[in-house]
Parts: C-alpha cells; sequence; structure tokens
C-alpha cells in the first residue's frame, strides 16, 4: 500500500466547490486529507463537493459565506479547529472577475467585490487562520498568469493576481521562522464554470498557451498537492506556472 502524501492531514479551502478549488479538495482527499469547504452561494455544488469527499473515506464540512466578512473568517476557522482539532494547510483560491473591455465601462461596484474576493478576503482568512498553523505547515494561494503577462478584459482581476504575488512571497518571509511555507499557483487558460460563465470558450483566445488548448482544473491540481506535501520541503515564498507553456517573467 502506497504512502499517503497528505495523510491525516486537515485542509482549509476556498472556493471548493467547483473548478480549481474542487479538483484540489478531492485529490487532497484521495492523498489521506480531511477538508473544510468554504464557498459563497452554490450550495449544490458545495454538497456534491462534500458527498464526493466523503465517498472518498475522508471527512469533508461546507461553510457558506464570504471571506470579505472578518467575524465570518473568524467563525469558520474556530468551528474548522473545533471539529478537526486543527489546521495545516490552507488553500485561498476563492476568486471572481467581471470582463470589460474598455476601463470606462468598468463597474466600481464590481471592482470593489474583485478587490474584496480576491484579494482582501484572502488576507482576512489568511490572517485569522495564521496562529493555528505550526511548523510544516503550508498555504498555498491561487494567482493567475494574468498577475505576469496582464489582460486587456480583465484589469482589476490581474490587479488582484498581481497582490497575491507580492502577498505570497511578503508572508512568505514571515512566515518563515515559524517554519510555514508560503506558495502559489499561477494557472494559464482553464476551464472552469468560472470561464464559462464570463467568456465564450468557442471564441478564439488570443492569449492561448503553446500546448493550444486550456488546461483542466485536474491538471492543475497537481501543483497544489505538491507544494501542500514534503515533496516541496525547500520550496517557500515561490510561484508555480501550470499553464500550458507560456513563458513568463517573476
Amino acid at each position: 500500500m502506497r504512502e499517503l502524501k497528505l495523510d491525516s492531514k486537515t485542509v482549509l479551502i476556498t472556493g471548493a466547490d467547483s473548478g480549481i478549488g474542487k479538483a484540489v479538495a478531492l485529490l487532497f482527499a484521495e492523498e489521506g486529507a480531511d477538508i473544510a469547504i468554504i464557498y459563497h452561494s452554490d450550495e449544490k455544488n458545495a454538497r456534491e463537493a462534500k458527498s464526493e469527499i466523503e465517498n472518498l473515506g475522508r471527512k469533508c464540512s461546507v461553510f457558506k459565506g464570504d471571506i470579505n466578512d472578518y467575524e465570518f473568517c473568524e467563525e469558520v476557522t474556530s468551528k474548522v479547529i473545533s471539529e478537526f482539532g486543527k489546521i495545516d494547510i490552507l488553500v485561498n483560491n476563492a476568486g471572481i472577475q467581471f470582463p470589460s473591455k474598455n476601463i470606462e465601462e468598468l463597474e466600481e461596484k464590481n471592482i470593489r467585490t474583485t478587490f474584496n474576493s480576491n484579494i482582501i478576503g484572502m488576507i482576512l482568512l489568511t490572517k485569522v487562520v495564521f496562529p493555528y498553523l505550526k511548523e510544516g505547515s503550508s498555504i498555498i494561494n491561487t494567482t493567475s498568469a494574468a498577475a505576469y503577462q496582464g489582460h486587456p478584459e480583465l484589469l482589476d482581476y490581474s490587479a488582484t493576481k498581481g497582490a497575491i504575488v507580492s502577498f505570497t512571497r511578503s508572508l512568505a518571509l514571515q512566515a518563515k521562522p515559524k517554519g510555514i511555507r508560503v506558495n502559489a499557483v499561477a494557472p494559464g487558460p482553464v476551464t472552469t464554470p468560472l470561464t464559462e460563465e464570463t467568456f465564450d470558450e468557442e471564441e478564439e483566445d488570443p492569449d492561448k498557451p503553446p500546448f493550444e488548448r486550456n488546461a483542466t482544473p485536474e491538471e492543475v491540481a497537481t501543483s497544489f498537492l505538491f507544494l501542500a506535501s514534503e515533496d516541496a520541503a525547500q520550496l517557500t515564498g515561490q510561484v508555480f506556472h501550470p499553464n500550458g507553456g507560456i513563458v513568463v517573467n517573476g
């Protein structure tokens, strides 16, 4: 019987009701982890994810709410600690995007929602969870190739993803004395419910990677698993780029 990479670990994942987050949650569960999921609104998908994780023989709890709400972050963290006894790995994956072809058409409401969801909520939840992490724990943040390349229709989204890179690097420096590793994953184009809702997948993508296709969430999830496991014991403050061959700097 093979050794599980995350045996008996407890993982808190945001945005794991679908897409990359769900693929990560399932892969982590296959590797022996119990999973706590924070989702924003899609209760049906969250319950399905919970059922799939439990079918793998692992514990799973789901929490509905907004990580931009500091009290919610405190409440969920307290419940996870009470139920599972610990948090070993935090995966900050929740995100949203509102494409706009012209900066003049960007709506203030959408700009603020994007920043609140993608970076402010990430910082708030990490602040609350951090005291419970210990030596050997891991934080993994989801950024994007857009942080490095930019994106003509995702100005505010790209800005938040750039902020996530800086947040990851800075927190890694702060967390180093505690033996906590902090890294990020920057996917290129991935076919997820979010991208299907916001972009016409049939249109020709000018940013199509050299592999000539979008990645699947499952293909991206393996980068998260590596960073969460002891295989990445020497990695902190780094960004992985499962992007199909897009060359980026930084």
